[in-house]
């Protein structure tokens, strides 16, 4: 919403905020679902009214602003538990559109495993020049958990890692792992004490666990909870805990 000359301290001038610098356009959210309960009073008169005033001011700003929002968490779930506003949902909610789980658009990863590769050899000054046949077709065959942040990063650590012209499968299977690869799979640091050891075993172990009876039941957070034996809201921590969204493993 920006902010006035010495409205607070370092205030040293005029801030003009998103929403005045959108007037007549269109701003994008991301992370809607993140933003805290007093930002979403503030968002939600803004949507009702379109106007403003910035902070330390008096004069109210009139925009006329088309939003768009974005977010990996279920604002209905957030809702539920009152961490989001059901009428800025509402507000925000007019035309939904529905992007499926990186896994669901298997022709879609080779282009963008490309186009990360391109932006992360020109940000590491890497000269990879391409990614090996067998490695892309592991990257397509990756159920994607962490759906497309964990396609970046894997990239990003794949074009640091690489020390030819081409990413092999080699590398990439260092960290896009079969989950056969990963059931039996445990890293030990000896040298940590052993309750450190043991909770980060017991972590993987419950995201693990998790991201299975999510994609058992499509999603369906209900009853991957009942089938856990897991009250919803503890089950729904977990989750939260780990990253997971009920989105990530919904297949249709």
């Amino acid at each position: 919403f920006g902010h006035e000359k010495g409205a607070f301290t370092g205030a040293l001038k005029t801030r003009i905020g998103r929403f005045e610098q959108a007037n007549g356009g269109t701003l994008f959210l991301d992370e809607i679902g993140d933003i805290s309960r007093s930002t979403q009073s503030k968002l939600l008169r803004v949507l009702q009214e379109m106007e403003f005033e910035r902070v330390g001011g008096n004069d109210t700003i009139k925009v006329d602003v088309r939003l768009i929002s974005a977010t990996n968490k279920d604002l209905e779930e957030l809702i539920k538990e009152g961490t989001f506003r059901e009428d800025l949902y509402y507000r925000l909610n007019v035309m939904p559109i529905e992007v499926p789980a990186l896994r669901d658009r298997p022709d879609d990863i080779p282009l963008l495993a490309l186009h990360f590769l391109k932006v992360y050899t020109e940000r590491h000054n890497k000269k990879i020049a391409s990614i090996a046949p067998e490695a892309l077709q592991r990257l397509t065959n990756y159920d994607w958990p962490g759906n497309i942040r964990e396609l970046k990063n894997i990239i990003e650590r794949a074009v640091l890692m690489e020390r030819g012209e081409v990413i092999s499968e080699a590398t990439v299977a260092q960290y896009a792992k079969t989950p056969k690869e990963r059931t039996y799979q445990f890293y030990i640091n000896e040298d940590l004490p052993f309750l450190t050891v043991k909770r980060s075993l017991v972590d993987r172990f419950e995201k693990e666990y998790i991201s299975k009876l999510l994609m058992k039941h499509n999603g369906n957070i209900s009853a991957a909870a009942k089938a856990a034996h897991f009250d919803y809201k503890n089950f729904c921590e977990k989750m939260k805990k780990h990253g997971l969204t009920k989105w990530d493993f919904r297949r249709n």
